[in-house]
């Protein structure tokens, strides 16, 4: 993320909108002098990326302008995905919105969880650890909440290029917190973690439950109540209008109209269903007559249609049938012809086949001595591989030598956490004098800190001897004696005197393991299908024999040629003869199978015909021309008394409703009154109680019951979590934590003072003290200017590695460099510029004279006009 403009507006002095445009990348410097409004700025931005847009906190407030005002600030930020602008405003008509092209694409909370993901999400950001306020240069300054949001940024950081990061590493004060927390997690749960009887935890949950209860059952009470009134009240409005005399004569005189109308519409329409009947006879009586008259002229022409077809399909037979006799014997000779060239063909084949194994003999003498050497060299590969094999299993497994080396490594971490509390005892020799103080045969090397984690006996030369004993309880002696132990029994196990051995004997197994491989791949280039394949390919050469006569190769294939030829001829005729033959059958059959059914036609109208007897198609025609008289005069008929009938099922449906309409009249009358009178008795019992007020004052003490178990539960989860990872913490010592910074830091600390190195804290990942010349001086007593200027330097360092972790970040620095002096100054601007290679830097400052020396890229502060109003 690098930040490209800054907009103001109704905060502090800014009440019209101020910008700061053209931020680049690199070093930008916004000199100005004292109350122009560079720390507002500061305080701007951190607003901006770390206070909520509903905040309304002492820090929001203090942006307001005297005259008031919403305070309103835009910043145009670029990351890998594009520039956007972020705007918040608060207070009034709170706000949170992120356009990227004047498009916006995310607002309010969206907005909020936006800003949190390009800060790389929880973890502090890069606030405190590389934005600077002014008056707060050192690394430990700002409230206590800002002090712990700095160290869980840096453990954020420290954790994400590589290094785990623990504020406590074992000791009395680790024992001293687990204790402490567990004690206070024994107040609210047993041991096995459940709620403790009596405890506060389990009384919070009764009381919610107990609440809980009550308020469901109240709820329900009240509920009831308020149904109850409403439902008296209709059922008051729906027995008076059911009772009143109209409405009563009304339903009667509907009724009997109802009725009347009905008797009217069945006896009608019994009348027309008679008639209808006498049409549907009638209708029936046509359609028989049509029908016969129909069938009588079909079977007619359908029988003098069968007859001149069967006299057609009796010649195509015929002469079907003589053409496939004649097509067979054709057939025949080709067949005869076909075997005939075909046995010349096999002889030809078998000659041709002998001159060629004949000829493939002399030449494969050769190919079989060649075939002879490659078999030899395949052996000799098998065998070195199966000479590899045996020496690559002889080593120890990577399993056994991966187990060895960590037991190696928690020895030697083990070591190094001993020594690491252990009393150091340094050697400081005069002139002359290197090497008079001896630990057992070893002499003391000038200027370094040996461990003593046990009591041990100093030989002064010339003096006399010194003991050294070291105080109990800060030493962890037992777990270098057992992880020295383990790794001994494991290499007595593996049988090897030590680690050493065991790496020779691995590294000897992987020398037989490429031997075997090397050995393989030349097996597989000479035999790539194995030696038996080989072998097959040898048995496949043939053998000269010297006895057997066989033609000349070229003779051979011209007699081949001559007999394929000769047989392809006779293949062509013998298929194109039975293809002609398989033709002629099928037209044989086709022209058969017509006949036959022609002649089953013919009959099957002879037969139809027969049964009509003496009718003539006149009669028929008479028959029916009288029926469909018949037909017609009767529909004429029914149309006439269906035109004058009432509809019955309207009159019916009319007469079911008037019948139900009264029914329900008085199923509904005899339902209201005794309702009306329960539901009299149950509004007058529940009426009384003060349901409201006793409803209310539960869910009162319910909310109140449910804020105090959340806050009990969330308690519990957190002392659970911390001694979870107190116990981590002590059990899981870190070796290394600072290496990262350390490598970022040293080619800017020699910058100032060459050869100097920054000792850490554990506890607050904070640079402890400096070593240069020799010497060790807490950071405590440093003067201001150095204090600031390792500040910075670390910040900077801190910047390049949240770079190198994915998350860049802008340095911000306002009035950084208050007590440096001129000459320290002018390196710290070479650090300064050093960074920036692949950063965003912008110092604000109101030193406008030493700091005209920085360089970089000019910053104002200037109003927005109607130009550059909008991005």
């Amino acid at each position: 993320m690098k930040i490209r403009s800054i907009t103001l507006k109704n905060v502090r002095r800014f009440t019209s909108a101020t910008r700061v445009d053209d931020i680049g990348d690199g070093l930008n410097v916004l000199s100005e002098p004292n109350e122009f409004g560079k720390s507002t700025l500061f305080d701007a931005i951190q607003a901006l990326f770390f206070k909520p847009h509903g905040s309304r906190d002492k820090d929001i407030s203090s942006l307001r302008p005297h005259a008031g005002g919403a305070p309103e600030v835009t910043i145009e930020i670029e990351t890998d995905e594009g520039r956007y602008s972020v705007f918040k405003r608060w207070l009034q008509k709170p706000a949170a919105m992120i356009h990227r092209n004047g498009t916006l694409i995310a607002q309010a909370d969206e907005a909020e969880a936006w800003i949190s993901d390009v800060l790389g999400g929880d973890g502090g950001g890069p606030s405190g650890l590389i934005w600077v306020r002014q008056g707060m240069t050192d690394l430990t300054g700002g409230s206590k909440k800002e002090q712990d949001a700095a160290l869980e940024a840096r453990r954020d950081l420290m954790t994400s290029v590589g290094e785990e990061v623990e504020a406590m590493t074992g000791g009395r004060r680790m024992d001293a917190a687990l204790a402490r927390c567990r004690e206070e997690l024994a107040v609210y749960v047993t041991s096995t973690g459940r709620p403790k009887t009596s405890g506060p935890w389990k009384e919070a949950q009764e009381r919610v439950e107990m609440l809980t209860e009550q308020h469901e059952t109240l709820g329900s009470t009240a509920r009831d109540l308020h149904e109850a009134l409403a439902e008296r009240k209709r059922a008051r409005r729906d027995l008076h209008e059911m009772e009143s005399p109209e409405a009563a004569e009304q339903r009667r005189a509907k009724l009997e109209l109802a009725r009347k109308a009905h008797s009217v519409a069945e006896r009608h329409a019994e009348k027309v269903d008679a008639e209808a009947r006498r049409v549907e006879m009638a209708r029936l009586t046509v359609d028989r007559a049509r029908t016969q008259l129909d069938s009588f002229r079909v079977t007619l022409a359908e029988q003098q249609d069968a007859a001149e077809k069967v006299e057609v399909a009796a010649n195509e037979a015929k002469s079907a049938s003589e053409a496939l006799e004649a097509q067979q014997a054709i057939r025949d000779a080709a067949e005869t012809t076909f075997q005939t060239s075909q046995s010349k063909l096999k002889e030809a084949e078998a000659s041709m086949a002998l001159a060629q194994r004949t000829k493939a003999a002399k030449e494969g003498v050769e190919r079989r001595r060649e075939m002879e050497e490659r078999i030899k060299n395949a052996e000799k590969m098998r065998s070195a591989m199966e000479t590899a094999a045996v020496a690559a299993r002889a080593g120890p497994s990577a399993k056994t030598l991966s187990r060895l080396e960590a037991l190696s490594t928690a020895h030697n971490t083990a070591l190094a956490a001993r020594d690491a509390t252990a009393t150091k005892v340094i050697a400081r020799y005069a002139e002359g004098r290197d090497g008079a103080i001896r630990a057992g045969d070893k002499a003391l090397t000038d200027g370094r800190a040996h461990a003593l984690p046990r009591a041990v006996r100093l030989t002064i030369e010339g003096v006399g001897t010194l003991e050294v004993r070291p105080g109990e309880g800060d030493q962890d002696i037992d777990t270098v004696d057992v992880a020295a132990q383990k790794l001994k029994e494991a290499l007595k196990e593996a049988g090897f005197d030590d680690l050493e051995a065991a790496r020779a004997a691995a590294a000897a197994c992987a020398e037989a393991e490429q031997n075997y491989r090397e050995a393989k791949a030349v097996l597989a280039s000479v035999a790539p299908d194995g030696i038996d394949k080989l072998r097959e390919v040898l048995n496949q050469i043939p053998v000269l024999d010297l006895d057997t006569e066989a033609l000349d190769p070229d003779a051979a294939e011209t007699l081949l040629e001559n007999a394929q030829d000769a047989h392809e001829h006779a293949r062509l005729a013998r298929d194109t003869a039975s293809e002609k033959l398989a033709d002629d059958r099928t037209e044989a059959t086709r022209a058969e199978t017509n006949l036959t059914s022609f002649r089953d036609r013919l009959k099957r109208a002879k037969d139809a015909l027969e049964k009509f007897g003496e009718i003539s198609e006149t009669d028929l025609v008479e028959a029916t021309v009288a029926a469909e008289k018949v037909f017609k005069d009767a529909q004429a008929e029914y149309a006439r008394i269906l035109r004058d009938a009432p509809d019955l099922t309207t009159t019916k449906a009319a007469l079911s409703r008037a019948e139900s309409i009264e029914a329900q009249a008085k199923e509904k009358i005899a339902h209201l009154k005794p309702l009306l009178a329960r539901l009299e008795e149950r509004i007058g019992r529940s009426s009384g109680d003060a349901i409201e007020e006793r409803l209310t004052e539960t869910a009162e003490k319910l909310e109140t019951a449910k804020e105090t178990l959340a806050r009990i539960e969330h308690e519990v989860a957190v002392l659970t979590r911390l001694e979870e990872a107190l116990g981590t913490a002590r059990n899981e010592a870190r070796e290394r934590y600072f290496a990262p910074i350390a490598k970022e830091l040293k080619p800017l600390l020699h910058l100032l003072w060459p050869e100097a190195e920054l000792t850490w804290g554990e506890e607050s990942l904070l640079p402890d003290a400096l070593v240069r010349d020799g010497r060790e001086e807490s950071i405590d007593v440093l003067s201001g200017g150095t204090q600031e200027q390792v500040a910075l330097l670390v910040r900077l360092a801190f910047a390049r590695m949240l770079a190198s972790s994915g998350r860049v970040a802008p340095v911000i620095l306002d009035d950084a460099l208050i007590f440096t002096d001129d000459d320290r100054i002018e390196r710290m601007f070479d650090a300064l510029h050093r960074q920036a290679g692949d950063l965003q830097i912008i110092v604000l400052s109101c030193r406008q004279r030493a700091f005209g020396d920085l360089g970089g890229r000019a910053l104002h502060l200037l109003p927005v006009t109607t130009e550059t109003a909008a991005f």
